[in-house]
């Protein structure tokens, strides 16, 4: 696969007090629906931490100043491209206290880019889940392993 359209985006993994995860759910023109964390593509000169920075605020309403150590990577393949054929993802570790989300965008802005949902779910409810495709799609496992671990040395590439 040569000639590959690649999207650089930053993500960031939200946990509160009581180890929930925020996350976002994006649904798609075909029917696909998946439930992510907080994040999406990087603008011209922007790091990876500075969009991460920026889908906190523009995705959920929170500001803060440092969105911790990359501790998750992938890369993954858009199986309907629109404006590009693979994502390259940086996932940050952020500890926060529980908060309403309350987006810097409109519904209608998020909805143009395909958010249409965000809300806290538990690691159990993550993995319980039946029909709902999350990403990646071993979340569950993934943040289990990143709360009774703690953050990698060295960041892991956890797949699709």
């Amino acid at each position: 696969m040569t000639d590959l359209r690649i999207r650089e985006a930053a993500r960031v993994i939200v946990l509160d007090d009581e180890n929930r995860v925020l996350l976002t759910r994006f649904s798609f023109g075909d029917g696909v629906e998946v439930w992510t964390t907080v994040g999406g593509g990087l603008e011209p000169g922007e790091t990876y931490a500075d969009a991460a920075l920026r889908e906190l605020a523009e995705e959920a309403g929170l500001v803060v100043s440092d969105v911790g150590d990359c501790v998750w990577v992938r890369d993954h393949v858009i199986p309907n491209p629109v404006a590009f054929d693979l994502q390259r993802e940086r996932f940050f570790f952020l500890r926060a206290a529980a908060f309403q989300p309350l987006p810097n965008l409109s519904w209608a802005e998020l909805e143009a880019e395909g958010l249409t949902a965000i809300r806290w779910w538990s690691i159990d409810e993550i993995v319980a889940a039946e029909g709902i495709r999350f990403g990646p799609r071993r979340l569950g496992a993934l943040l289990r392993d990143l709360v009774r671990d703690g953050p990698p040395a060295e960041p892991v590439d956890v797949g699709l």
